[in-house]
């Protein structure tokens, strides 16, 4: 069962045109999508002379090339050029923030499937084929696989860094009940349905038109130029749409376009280079595995008093993106729980396999699941329901727990009566009693119950990134063509800043085309990521139409004579007092006098800051909220498992596109529950990646969606914050939500134990490792 607006319009947004925002619309490409008709990157038709680039990769995890003997592939059939990082004229490194990516490997492998070189050849699969006839002697040397490794070698990408309010070793030593332990969350690889590809075509004066599959065009715009040596004026990136990216094309699709940025630069050819499933998995990053440790302090009602969390992320061999993801899961080690003394320390572990990179939350996940894990700790110590005692430890505006362990303060508590809310929609405390009166009459299946929050904070972390233009042409036919620094990979956000577009400008969307999101339109923009796409692109839409609506509106005024209050834009039409012009009309007599029917448009975004030195500040705008209930059903003979039931309400504020953002709620969750449950990478003592494909990864599937799915968005729930028609954004925060299945599990299995035994369940919760939690908790009872 699915809870869908109606597609013809919802919310408060002006009647009478179609496509308002406000209103629930189908994706502007969801034809296409289905058809088979939408263009992505590998679809663009080629020059004739095209080349096919591909990557020889490193067959060790650490060590030193001694030699590379690269003559069979340069004489292979078809091949026209071979790239090392010595024919590379400009920068050699491609780090996004600090240094430690090599655009090839030179001397020193730093993990297994590192490229080494890359060869151009007359076809996809003579370039593949010519990849593998390298010959390339190692001097091996030991590597660092695990957290654990790099922790023992004091080895990071970056400075471990500390956030801390009061002191929680006075307030450990006080507190009645002391918990502590160790944790350890799994990674996850993106798994995008369009590979990473890239194809550069040379242009004029030494310059290059790439189009890539990117989320973050303006960072591919930078690195390009920088590798071949030349202004970034000469490159122009053109990104249409992804199929699908989730974090993993916001820095990793830079190497694959300056890779054939290189290479057609060498052969002064048009090149293209798209990975193989297999290999776009072993060569790419993923989202950051995490261990740990905490020790908590509460009261006999598990009101946290103090807590000691340590956070270690895994990120591979070099920093990336690590610094802000690992900051971001310290950010949301508290969700939505009141920390009234923590200090909360991440460590930036560094290892011999690929660089982890950012993911659908950005570490914000992996700090809910610890904080959540300690939650449902204390829970069984005390005795309490779960969802009373997460109630208990809420942020409130009374009594001064309204401030995070960073200083931020919470100036909207929606947690409480959403999850108020959401208890009462779904029926907790019914369906809890029904199901700990089925556990107890059921000696093999168990089904287990959990409501968890999310509060996720939406910004970039790095200030500077809170920032967004846009560019509206109106033509004098009346047709409206838009372009902004954001980029489509299936969100929705073309169709949503489409939708402000025509609110502004009151003309159906149907007037409105959004352009492939290119450099050379709106320049030196920020990714689309950090759940901010339409938040930053869709109030640089907003200023660049309300300009275009204001000179209009002012030439109306003056050419018909009318006092300006009584001129307006509704409905496809003039209205200037009792003169009534259709939109085309007015914008060709505009034209015929003279008025620019062009703007740019730019937002940044307010109040936003962190000191990182006393690491305190505001580093988020607002938070998105949302709670779940997942309800579980456990085999404790085999560990495996259903999920039978999930109830959701999040806050959207007041949401742009009603259809689409239920979609994205649905999605995510799906999503985060594949993370939490089935989808385990594993890594062979030699350092290969063996999950390289849907055979041994195993990403959630139709069957897997439960068979009661109830969506809710939070009804009268603008934003107070000034975001776009006070909307929240939607893309990340519902991923956390599948928490709820994970805690619901271990629920199931604790209820062996009366529900006093907390089993010890790391995500991944496969059926091996939920069988694993069973044998244990089993153990523990006999002791």
């Amino acid at each position: 069962m699915r809870n869908l607006p109606e597609l013809t319009g919802t919310g408060d947004a002006p009647a009478g045109i179609r496509g308002n925002a406000g209103v629930g619309l189908k994706h502007e490409s969801a034809d296409k999508h289905v058809s088979g008709e939408a263009i992505y990157t590998d679809d663009i038709p080629a020059p004739r002379n095209v080349l096919h680039a591909y990557v020889g990769m490193s067959t060790i995890a650490h060590g030193r090339v001694l030699g590379m003997d690269l003559g069979a592939v340069a004489a292979a059939p078809g091949v026209a050029g071979v790239l090392t990082l010595d024919d590379v004229p400009g920068h050699k490194d491609i780090g996004p923030v600090f240094a430690g990516d090599p655009v090839l490997a030179d001397t020193e492998v730093q993990f297994y499937g590192q490229p080494l070189f890359a060869v151009a050849a007359s076809s996809y699969d003579l370039a593949r084929k010519a990849a593998q006839l390298a010959k390339v002697e190692y001097e091996a040397l030991d590597a660092d696989l695990t957290i654990e490794q790099g922790l023992a070698r004091q080895s990071f990408v970056r400075p471990s860094h500390t956030q801390q309010r009061g002191d929680p070793r006075v307030g450990l030593a006080a507190a009645a009940n002391v918990l502590e332990g160790t944790f350890r969350i799994g990674g996850q690889e993106q798994m995008y349905l369009e590979g990473q590809a890239s194809m550069v075509v040379p242009a004029e004066d030494g310059g290059v038109l790439l189009y890539t599959s990117s989320q973050n065009p303006a960072e591919g715009q930078k690195l390009v130029a920088e590798v071949l040596g030349i202004p970034m004026n000469l490159v122009t990136v053109d990104t249409r749409r992804m199929g699908g990216a989730f974090g993993g094309k916001e820095t990793n699709a830079n190497q694959w376009a300056c890779i054939a940025a290189l290479l057609s630069r060498k052969t002064g050819r048009a090149v293209k280079i798209r990975l193989a499933r297999a290999d776009d998995v072993t060569a790419t990053g993923k989202r950051h595995h995490f261990c740990g440790d905490y020790k908590v302090g509460f009261d006999k009602l598990g009101v946290i008093e103090a807590l000691e969390l340590v956070l270690a992320a895994g990120c591979g061999m070099s920093p990336d993106l690590s610094d802000a993801i690992v900051d971001r899961a310290m950010f949301h080690s508290d969700n939505a729980y009141f920390l009234p003394q923590a200090r909360i320390t991440g460590h930036r572990v560094k290892t011999n396999t690929v660089s982890n990179t950012a993911f659908r939350g950005f570490g914000g996940p992996q700090g809910m699941v610890a904080i959540e894990g300690v939650i449902d700790n204390i829970a069984r110590c005390v005795g309490r329901d779960p969802l009373d005692v997460r109630k208990a430890n809420f942020y409130s505006a009374e009594g001064g727990r309204d401030t995070t362990h960073y200083g931020q303060k919470i100036e909207q508590h929606i947690i409480p009566e959403l999850v108020d809310r959401l208890e009462q929609t779904s029926e907790y405390r019914r369906r809890r009693d029904e199901i700990t009166a089925f556990n107890s009459a059921s000696p093999v299946l168990k089904k287990g119950i959990a409501l968890t929050p999310v509060k996720f904070g939406i910004s970039f972390t790095s200030q500077h990134l809170n920032q967004a233009g846009a560019l509206i042409h109106v033509y004098t036919d009346g047709s409206i063509q838009l372009n902004h620094g954001g980029t489509e990979m299936g969100q929705g956000l073309y169709t949503k800043v489409a939708q402000i577009v025509a609110r502004e400008l009151q003309v159906d969307l149907d007037n409105i085309l959004c352009t492939s999101t290119r450099t050379d339109k709106v320049p030196n923009t920020s990714p689309t990521a950090a759940s901010s796409g339409s938040d930053l692109n869709g109030m640089a839409a907003r200023d660049a139409a309300s300009k275009i609506r204001e000179r209009l509106l002012d030439f109306a005024a003056e050419h018909f004579g009318v006092a300006r209050p009584r001129v307006r834009l509704e409905s496809n039409r003039l209205i200037a007092g009792e003169e009534v012009m259709p939109f085309a009309e007015l914008v060709q007599l505009a034209y015929m006098n003279r008025i620019s029917l062009s703007a740019t448009g730019y937002y940044r975004t307010p109040k936003i800051f962190y000191d990182r030195d006393k690491a305190e500040g505001r580093p988020f705008f607002y938070f998105a909220n949302g709670a779940a209930v997942s309800e579980v059903l456990v085999d404790t003979l085999t560990g495996e498992y259903k999920v039978l039931r999930v109830d959701i309400c999040q806050d959207v504020g007041q949401s742009l596109n009603p259809a689409i953002d239920i979609g994205q709620v649905e999605g995510a969750f799906i999503q985060g529950m594949g993370w939490l449950t089935t989808e385990e990478l594993v890594w062979g003592e030699d350092g290969r990646l063996q999950t390289v494909s849907p055979a041994s990864y195993k990403i959630p599937a139709i069957g897997d969606t439960p068979s009661e799915f109830n969506v809710e968005l939070l009804p009268d729930s603008p934003n107070v914050e000034a975001t776009i028609y006070h909307s929240k954004a939607v893309g990340e925060p519902p991923l956390m939500l599948a928490i709820s299945v994970w805690s619901a599990l271990r629920d199931a299995v604790s209820s062996l134990g009366n529900y006093r035994i907390s089993p010890p369940m790391d995500p991944p919760a496969t059926p091996e490792c939920v069988l694993r939690a069973i044998e244990h908790l089993r153990r523990e009872m006999q002791q």
